[in-house]
């Protein structure tokens, strides 16, 4: 097997970033408030990069139904809102008023709040409103890591052959190696949940804190 290590450091992460498209004004301004009103809970924002590459992603694969869990400040679900095909909607399940009120601002700055219905309450409940049959495109889950496992086996069902789950944080800063703490384990035993699911074919991105891309097969 190839090994390419790429170390990526400061100085590389900023040239990466400016060799990116830029964000527009909109999301600029919400990475900027989010990490200057909650410095103790900024790091729960996508970085930048993932927040270009899932609108991408988002964009060229036609997605019409969506479902995020965990939105935090919401740039991962702007993202997925602006990428989304004419009439398209997204579901997104959050358990905080306070932080999904900053969302909500800037979905509307952004012109999409009409795209995206926010559902408030425990996640690991709330998925099973969703209709049972094979029917979402995308979906993207940041949130709890013990309960991973729980928003994956709801949601893999009702991803249509073919569609997309995007999961962030599986490298855990490199703690997949030597897992200690409980989030650790947990970590670690939804990725070998996930290499073995045989309804699924996956990759692990090295995107930021580690991005798993999976596609549910026929």
């Amino acid at each position: 097997m190839t090994f390419k290590p790429l170390p990526l450091t400061a100085e590389l992460h900023a040239y990466l970033l400016d060799h990116s498209t830029a964000p527009d004004e909109v999301t600029a301004e919400l990475i900027a408030e989010t990490r200057a009103a909650l410095p103790d809970n900024a790091g729960m924002q996508v970085a930048p990069e993932q927040a270009a590459f899932i609108r991408m992603l988002t964009t060229v694969t036609g997605v019409r139904r969506a479902v995020e869990v965990g939105t935090f400040t919401g740039l991962s679900s702007l993202s997925i809102a602006r990428g989304l095909a004419d009439g398209g909607q997204l579901v997104c399940f959050d358990i905080s008023e306070e932080f999904t009120s900053v969302a909500r601002r800037y979905w509307q700055r952004a012109g999409v709040d009409d795209r995206i219905e926010l559902r408030i309450g425990p996640a690991a409940e709330r998925l099973s409103e969703l209709p049972a049959e094979p029917h979402l495109d995308l979906v993207f889950i940041d949130a709890d890591k013990e309960s991973y496992q729980t928003y994956w086996d709801e949601l893999v069902p009702r991803v249509r052959p073919g569609g997309v789950l995007l999961v962030d944080n599986t490298l855990w800063s490199g703690r997949v190696l030597d897992p200690q703490s409980t989030s650790d384990r947990a970590i670690t035993a939804f990725n070998d949940m996930v290499i073995a699911d045989k309804r699924v074919e996956a990759v692990i991105l090295p995107i930021a804190d580690g991005l798993t891309m999976a596609r549910r097969l026929p």
